[in-house]
């Protein structure tokens, strides 16, 4: 079921699907909620799956100003503290990973266990040669067909809605994230890295994030790319519910997570 909630000057536009513990959604950039399609329904038998669509996103209307990773990251805590009013998992893909990490960082109490799907948390994620390849994409290019076709089918500024978008996307990627290594050492929610393993964002990157955040997890699944939740849904759905359902294992032979001092002496 969808609909709509004010949250300050958003007009935000959420699905909530499901019953139990609350499950926050967090769309990639440049597309609507139809994103989690593959996820949506394995999800909402294990969770009460909430999935607000972020500012100029899907059915949310676009409001005055540039897109900041900031700006939706504090629209996505009022969205947690008026519609969940309480602590959330966070499953993100994308964008949605980068203002799930906003939000762990800024807000802890409002995060139960983190996912963060495809993210990177500075610019330097990115290839630069990828970051020149993707800036010189124009809103009509051919490889943006699928995110535009899924934006223009449900966005209520129609066509001319998308350009907007894809504008002031492209300013903010090409700035943004600048989450540092402090800030992720801050996170205290058990956290699942989880990339595909040719994503965007380098595994060199991706295995940084992971090993800055503690006791965070890592999953990296194979033979897939950045549209990973839809190339190998079942695989990524199986990950993400065993690491919020689960409680972690006691691993025999722990290494980076071994307790300080643990070993020494010998």
């Amino acid at each position: 079921m969808g609909q709509y909630i004010d949250i300050g000057a958003v007009k935000t536009w959420y699905d909530e699907q499901g019953a139990g513990e609350p499950l926050v959604l967090l769309h990639g950039g440049l597309v609507p909620n139809e994103s989690w399609g593959m996820q949506m329904p394995e999800f909402s038998a294990h969770f009460r799956v909430l999935a607000p669509e972020r500012r100029g996103h899907g059915r949310t209307p676009d409001v005055d100003g540039p897109l900041t990773y900031d700006d939706m990251a504090a629209d996505t805590i009022g969205f947690i503290e008026k519609v969940v009013g309480g602590p959330a998992h966070l499953v993100g893909w994308s964008d949605g990973a980068i203002i799930g990490l906003l939000i762990a960082i800024s807000r802890p109490d409002l995060v139960r266990k983190l996912v963060a799907i495809g993210g990177n948390y500075d610019t330097t994620g990115v290839p630069a040669e990828l970051q020149e390849g993707l800036g010189h994409m124009t809103a009509d290019s051919e490889e943006m067909a699928m995110p535009r076709a899924m934006h223009v089918a449900v966005a209520p500024g129609g066509p001319e809605s998308w350009n907007v978008l894809y504008e002031k996307f492209q300013v903010m990627a090409h700035s943004e994230p600048n989450i540092t290594i402090e800030e992720l050492g801050r996170i205290s929610a058990p956290t699942l890295v989880l990339s595909a393993d040719d994503d965007l964002p380098t595994l060199e990157h991706t295995t940084t994030l992971y090993r800055s955040i503690p006791n965070a997890e890592l999953a990296v699944l194979p033979g897939t790319s950045h549209f990973v939740a839809m190339e190998k849904p079942d695989l990524l759905n199986r990950i993400v519910l065993d690491f919020l359902e689960k409680e972690p294992v006691q691993t025999m032979m722990p290494v980076r997570r071994a307790p300080t001092g643990a070993g020494q002496g010998h």
